[in-house]
């Protein structure tokens, strides 16, 4: 009893208009990880459809990653300086990736699909960095705990997704799929829009446009937070090649229906919505570098198992354990970007490390492609794997102190 009155006190004490800012962000995030997961689970389908060679499903990868890349800093930097239009950026960001799957659907030839992968990019560079940074200023003594629960909103989605889009390709044609998104993005974009435009309308940025830019300049030279881009970007591609790759080893290798396909997707999802927050937790308990180092350790290993393990019951384990830390690592090196950067430039922080990780990170799925057709699908695994171990590595030379990644002396 006097644990569940002391939860529920702390719950009280972060206020009401926290948690109807949590709530309905967490809510979108759901519904923004339904765009962007429904993209892996239609790629093997679009592959067969427009008669689609492996590079070309890496370049359909690439640009989703190249739009975020190019567009996260730029529309941070809006987010941080026009705080009162987020509401309407965070509603945006639906409509236009459920209008990016109708154009793919509309027009099913490459030069749309890859136009249409290149909006569900914008989709997700004008969310992402205006949820974490409202997440970031609104929760400073939670941050991690707060991005964790706003990213079980996005690991709900990733793992039902896979089985609704999977149930829905073996149901209907795949045009008529996704030719139907506008019509839900709308209506949730407007939801979002309704829940938080009063959250914002009386908050504006206290900082001129240079000086932010001067903060934001001096952020990108700091070798600190140069370590965690780094860290971060390595994560970033091995997560790609998995992402990219996976779907299609699945369905033409292991000869897996969309559904089962769907399945096994889910998996790799599931487990996030027990570790996101128990993670995020600890990171805040204890320390990021703490939680970062082995769990990166772990990820690569299990990313090297994907080519190795038989199919069946152990190949389900271990997409399940790729679960723990699929998405929660990149929480947690947000957070750990956050914590150095200033309470006035936390979009711009979220938009600079996706510049300076996406836009190396964009290549890797056409570098994969080219590679596994030189060594065949299992070497796509290997790869994602050393480059995970690797940004493991990278974590070695920092140590924590009070809360933020400072480099050894």
């Amino acid at each position: 009893m006097n644990r569940s009155q002391h939860f529920l006190g702390a719950v009280r004490g972060i206020g009401p208009e926290r948690l109807k800012l949590l709530g309905v962000l967490t809510g979108g995030h759901f519904f923004v990880h339904w765009f962007q997961q429904l993209f892996p689970v239609i790629l093997p389908t679009l592959k067969t459809g427009l008669a689609l060679n492996d590079v070309q499903v890496g370049a359909l990868n690439s640009a989703r990653q190249f739009t975020m890349a190019s567009l996260d800093l730029p529309l941070g930097i809006l987010a941080d300086s026009a705080v009162r239009q987020r509401a309407l950026v965070l509603a945006l960001a639906l409509a236009l990736m459920g209008a990016a799957y109708s154009l793919i659907g509309i027009a099913p030839v490459f030069v749309w699909a890859l136009c249409g992968a290149g909006l569900v990019g914008l989709g997700t560079a004008l969310w992402h960095p205006a949820a974490a940074a409202s997440l970031s200023t609104r929760f400073p003594e939670r941050r991690a705990t707060a991005l964790a629960i706003h990213g079980m909103g996005a690991t709900v989605g990733d793992t039902l997704t896979p089985l609704g889009a999977g149930f829905l390709l073996v149901s209907f044609p795949w045009q008529k799929v996704l030719g139907f998104q506008i019509l839900p993005a709308t209506v949730l974009g407007f939801l979002v829009w309704r829940g938080l435009k009063n959250l914002f309308a009386e908050r504006e940025s206290s900082r001129q446009g240079s000086a932010r830019m001067q903060e934001i300049t001096q952020l990108a030279r700091n070798p600190v937070f140069l370590g965690i881009s780094v860290a971060t970007g390595l994560l970033q591609m091995g997560r790609l090649v998995v992402i990219t790759f996976l779907p299609i080893y699945l369905q033409e290798h292991l000869h897996y229906s969309p559904f089962v396909l769907g399945m096994y997707i889910a998996l790799l999802h599931a487990m996030g919505t027990i570790s996101q927050p128990l993670m995020g937790f600890l990171s805040d308990r204890l320390g990021r570098k703490a939680v970062l180092f082995p769990s990166y350790i772990a990820l690569g290993v299990l990313f090297l198992m994907l080519g190795i393990v038989t199919p069946g019951v152990p190949l389900a384990l271990s997409i399940g354990a790729i679960g723990l830390f699929f998405y929660t690592l990149m929480n947690i090196a947000h957070a750990a970007a956050m914590d150095v950067a200033g309470s006035g430039i936390q979009a711009s922080s979220y938009g600079l490390v996706s510049l300076l990780t996406h836009v190396v990170v964009f290549p890797t799925p056409m570098i994969a492609g080219f590679l596994i057709g030189l060594y065949g699908i299992r070497f796509a695994f290997l790869l994602a794997g050393s480059l995970v171990v690797l940004g493991g590595l990278v974590w070695l030379p920092f140590k924590l102190h009070g809360g933020s990644l400072q480099s050894k002396t």
